[in-house]
């Protein structure tokens, strides 16, 4: 496995990047584009990117968003067109920076949505799309959750534990998550709209008991997009199943994956 680090340029500030390419792989097979959740980072994933990379056989490259990880800070206040911005913004340095001329789209959490916009906008770029704990509109359980969380972190320790990923950015990328998706002009926001848009196959992953999206999310995407698409839906399984549950994850995105280039 060969890892590698890399500084994308880009109007706004640069993103931090790593790729895993496993011994072997093919040099014309697309390489797999991770989209972090609300709180992520590259070093968040943890061994998932190498353990995919494996079971893919193919290159995977995680990044940090603006304002997260190793990436440049952000001062400025997300909107709700932030997830569509990443989509029309910074993936297509990504993508050209990094050689992506065609590439997989996965996304855990909000990252999953950025995934289905970034599906949607590179048409045949995008060979294949996977959905993780993806939201594709503001539910009340989504909320709800993102209350509590915000409330745990007024405890003692939880900002300095966030501060691991993100440095001095940490209250920044938190008040990015809670304080956009609790705002009024948040409430509207859904992705329904794009995914009839989105053709190539597609893979939506849930855990049935995700506090921070009911099934509704993985079945609409299913239903929705205009590829072939199916759901792997885990039982006693949260809101991070490549955590959680990584060998059916990983096993699930293998088989997909063996059928496209």
């Amino acid at each position: 496995m060969t890892t590698s680090d890399h500084l994308v340029a880009t109007p706004a500030g640069r993103l931090f990047a790593r790729s895993w390419t496993p011994e072997g792989a093919a040099a014309d097979t697309a390489p797999v584009l991770l989209f972090h959740d609300s709180l992520g980072s590259v070093a968040l994933w943890r061994d998932f990117p190498a353990a995919l990379a494996q079971a893919a056989g193919r290159r995977v490259v995680a990044y940090d968003r603006l304002g997260f990880g190793q990436s440049d800070a952000c001062s400025e206040t997300l909107t709700p067109a932030f997830v569509r911005h990443e989509a029309q913004a910074n993936v297509p340095a990504l993508a050209e920076q990094l050689g992506l001329a065609r590439f997989v789209a996965f996304g855990h959490s909000v990252g999953g949505a950025m995934a289905v916009e970034t599906a949607a906008a590179f048409g045949e770029r995008c060979t294949a799309l996977v959905t993780e704990s993806a939201q594709t509109f503001a539910e009340d359980r989504t909320l709800e959750g993102i209350r509590v969380a915000k409330a745990q972190f007024t405890e003692p320790g939880q900002i300095e534990r966030l501060a691991r990923y993100h440095g001095d950015k940490a209250r920044w990328v938190l008040a990015a998550w809670t304080e956009t998706w609790l705002s009024p002009a948040f409430a509207d926001w859904s992705i329904h709209a794009v995914l009839p848009a989105v053709r190539c196959p597609v893979l939506a992953i849930h855990g049935e008991d995700d506090a921070y999206g009911s099934l509704v999310h993985p079945r609409r995407i299913a239903a929705s997009v205009a590829g072939t698409a199916e759901t792997l839906l885990l039982p006693g399984c949260g809101h991070v199943p490549h955590r959680e549950q990584p060998q059916p994850v990983l096993a699930a995105v293998a088989r997909l994956l063996a059928g496209v280039g």
